[in-house]
């Protein structure tokens, strides 16, 4: 049985799981696909502290992960397919093994929205993406669109115009929401050709993508757009399927918590962007891990103490 078991090895679940093993906690944590999070596919990350150099988004999770491998941290690749949550002991369970606990923490973390376009699903990985940093040089000197007008998709369209011939923007609103700093170098840039107060309402291509139409919200007038990459960012939802129904959540399937990272369910934590906060970035995954695995700690010494 391990002291505490970590599900999600983004920036909240690597921290939490550094604090855990540090505090002399035996943990392991479970990450069905790759460490990092959204972290690892980001482009650079500037607004970390300590880090007065812009750093890529994969290389800033592979130091976060060779960090919580120094204090012992077991990690595993594996998906979870069921958590029984209730009673003393958690149980978590892959397709072919359960495992035990006195403590769970949940950060499974989100993932980016979809517009719901016909052939979007289809098109994914054929012009279709939601990772500007990871398909992105797919399309050198090409013609993209970039859907969203929040900081993803400021950060989208400038790191894409690096690279290709031109990169439309797409936004349902005549400004963006993005932090001004981002904002303002997306309005500066002159390979960024900006179309407010619209939206995408239908994929064009037979087997991939070879452009886009676009309606505009206010007059209706619609516009056919020659493109050979399509990038969407408009926003993210949390992983939360897997606990849906069993701890309390928001509306939006945000996990409920106190400030000490409990649920309503005694032993079992959340943490990251899975979590109900104001906040979705970096610095608040890692504070929230470390306070998940100091209020795990603090739990097991009160309900484990023999």
């Amino acid at each position: 049985m391990k002291d505490i078991i970590i599900v999600g090895g983004g920036l909240a679940g690597l921290t939490a799981g550094m604090y855990a093993q540090r505090g002399g906690m035996d943990t392991l944590l479970f990450e069905k696909m790759f460490t990092g999070g959204q972290a690892s596919t980001t482009n650079m990350i500037e607004n970390y502290p300590g880090f007065d150099d812009p750093i890529s988004g994969p290389d800033f999770a592979m130091k976060i992960e060779n960090h919580a491998r120094k204090f012992g941290l077991e990690i595993q690749y594996d998906e979870i397919v069921d958590l029984e949550l209730e009673g003393k002991i958690k149980k978590v369970k892959t397709e072919n093994k359960e495992y035990e606990c006195k403590a769970l923490i949940l950060a499974m973390g989100a993932e980016p929205k979809k517009l719901g376009l016909d052939k979007e699903d289809e098109f994914r990985g054929r012009g279709v993406s939601y990772c500007a940093t990871c398909d992105g040089a797919f399309y050198r000197g090409k013609d993209v669109v970039v859907v969203g007008g929040g900081d993803t998709a400021a950060e989208d369209a400038m790191f894409l115009s690096q690279y290709v011939n031109k990169v439309y923007l797409v936004h349902r609103r005549d400004t963006l929401r993005a932090t001004k700093i981002l904002a303002d170098r997306v309005i500066a840039n002159k390979k960024i050709e900006k179309i407010w107060d619209s939206a995408v309402e239908a994929i064009l291509g037979d087997d991939q993508v070879t452009g886009i139409r676009v309606v505009n919200l206010k007059t209706g007038e619609k516009r056919e757009i020659k493109v050979d990459g399509m990038f969407i960012a408009i926003g993210v939802r949390p992983n939360s399927e897997l606990i849906k129904g069993r701890v309390k959540m928001s509306e939006a399937g945000y996990v409920l918590t106190n400030e000490s990272m409990q649920t309503n369910i005694p032993g079992v934590f959340a943490a990251g962007d899975l979590r109900h906060k104001p906040l979705l970035q970096l610095v608040t995954a890692a504070a929230d891990g470390a306070i998940a695995a100091y209020s795990a700690q603090r739990y097991i010494i009160e309900e484990f103490d023999e």
